[in-house]
């Protein structure tokens, strides 16, 4: 089932350095370093939420099932319906790229204390 499976959300997104999942706003919640990175939704319709690059955003919100993210206050974050025409790999990638971007954010210092390189 992938990304939208609660136990393969956990395992996928736990394998990337310095993750924490945690339950949160209905949600299951993946943290980077304290920051939220990805989520998934507890209820239907299952909705996978990610921050994404501003041509990404463009590209996939033009895409059926998938829309702004509500309640995240800066553009460019994404909400992913489980019938959207993504593959299980674009998600990973995408998701990965979530990760990144806001792994980034973070101190050297803090993104050194998480492995992150």
């Amino acid at each position: 089932m992938g990304l939208f499976d609660r136990s393969d959300f956990d395992r996928l997104l736990s394998a990337l350095p310095g993750v924490t999942l945690v339950d949160q706003w209905d949600a299951r919640v993946a943290k980077v370093g304290g920051k939220v990175f990805c989520l998934l939704s507890d209820h239907d319709p299952l909705r996978l939420v990610f921050k994404c690059g501003e041509g990404s955003f463009d590209i996939l919100t033009a895409l059926g099932g998938v829309s702004q993210a509500a309640h995240f206050a800066k553009r460019q974050w994404v909400a992913v319906q489980q019938d959207a025409p993504l593959s299980h790999d674009d998600l990973i990638a995408y998701v990965g790229r979530s990760h990144g971007l806001i792994a980034a954010g973070l101190t050297r210092k803090l993104r050194t204390e998480l492995g992150i390189t």
